[in-house]
């Protein structure tokens, strides 16, 4: 047998079909080892191949049909990029990008992320000190994978051409309204898709907490300034907030909103995590609650897990207006499910109609009313 097609001794003649069946690519001996020892750890997983290059990928799909493949990027030969495409193009199927933490690493996958790749796991800067950490973090993404949606490079419509950027050597006004987005898994396709319909002289301040590591944010938030009208960078503690900019919160930090007699900042800090996330949304929406009461906005989008629910209840609860995406457009149905379930979101509705509310509640709506849009919206509380 080749190298390339080594299988680590994995048994493919004792498949249970009732488990979640992954196939791990990484040109790296030691990932192709520790990868399925780290999934090893649950029952429900079962690691039914490897293959150290894209190719040998494409002929494992054909042959073990896997239900979730784990795909490095940066590989020899046919790297992991053009290996996503022919994925999604051959065999369509939920892919977790294993990545660096490097700049380039970062700049890769938010490219894979586009092309339809899941969600991704960066690979441990200490590969002894954080390993059952990024396993616990690999493990479930993995089962939100196999129930969840394959977000296909051109699925979510695309926006028309962004306008120009409103000039930043005019000062500023101050936002008529702040609206607070928490978002995971799907978060990258997602904003993409909302952030480049809102126009340059969007009345509001975004800020945004995607669950997201750090050296990752900072890329992100570059990517999406180049998609949108609106100023997109990444949080830092001081900064004003501004109409017609978002901020991103940047990985392992937690944002806060404080209001001054200079106007409104956020404040970033390194408290412990909440609900298992630094950033947490929790932290953004409690924030947002005691600081803005009535005037607050949140938005609970695609993730997996509860964190941003509590949070959007103390919205609610101080008098906000508190939206969710509705299960038809979300890649994974848990932090909004989550909201909706307490009876924390006034407003359900499809990722579509978001952007022509959040003009509409900001004072931009030119017409445009809270249920615009061909997309679902509805009431789910008082």
């Amino acid at each position: 047998m080749s190298a390339n097609m080594h299988t680590n001794n994995i048994d493919t003649n004792n498949m249970d079909t009732n488990k979640v069946r992954v196939l791990v690519v990484d040109d790296s001996a030691l990932m192709r080892k520790l990868i399925p020892q780290m999934l090893d750890a649950d029952q429900s997983i079962q690691v039914v191949g490897t293959a150290m290059d894209g190719t040998f990928c494409l002929k494992k799909i054909e042959e073990l049909r896997p239900t979730v493949v784990t795909l490095d990027l940066q590989m020899p030969g046919m790297n992991g990029i053009d290996t996503l495409k022919e994925i999604m193009r051959r065999h369509p199927m939920p892919v977790i990008v294993v990545s660096s933490h490097s700049t380039e690493g970062a700049s890769i996958t938010l490219k894979a992320l586009a092309l339809g790749a899941f969600d991704f796991v960066a690979k441990p800067q200490d590969a002894t000190g954080h390993m059952a950490e990024t396993a616990k973090e690999l493990i479930a993404k993995i089962k939100a994978a196999a129930v969840g949606k394959i977000v296909r490079p051109g699925i979510l419509p695309r926006s028309a051409p962004r306008p120009e950027k409103i000039s930043t050597a005019k000062s500023s006004p101050p936002p008529s309204r702040t609206v607070a987005i928490g978002i995971s898994t799907g978060g990258p396709q997602a904003l993409e898709f909302l952030l480049p319909q809102l126009p340059a002289d969007f009345p509001g301040s975004i800020l945004v907490v995607q669950h997201m590591p750090e050296n990752f944010t900072d890329m992100f938030a570059r990517r999406l300034d180049e998609l949108c009208a609106l100023r997109v960078k990444e949080a830092r503690s001081g900064d004003t907030l501004q109409a017609g900019r978002v901020l991103v919160c940047p990985g392992n930090r937690h944002m806060k909103v404080k209001r001054l007699a200079i106007g409104d900042v956020v404040v970033l800090n390194d408290d412990e995590r909440v609900n298992g996330h630094r950033p947490s949304v929790d932290v953004l929406f409690n924030s947002a609650a005691e600081e803005f009461g009535s005037q607050a906005i949140a938005v609970l989008m695609t993730g997996m897990g509860d964190d941003g629910a509590q949070g959007l209840g103390e919205v609610k609860k101080a008098g906000g207006m508190t939206i969710a995406q509705n299960e038809e457009s979300c890649v994974v149905y848990g932090m909004p499910k989550a909201a909706v379930e307490r009876g924390y979101a006034r407003r359900v509705m499809a990722l579509d109609v978001i952007a022509a509310t959040l003009q509409a509640l900001c004072g931009r709506n030119e017409g445009i009313g809270l249920s615009g849009g061909a997309g679902q919206t509805a009431r789910a509380g008082r």
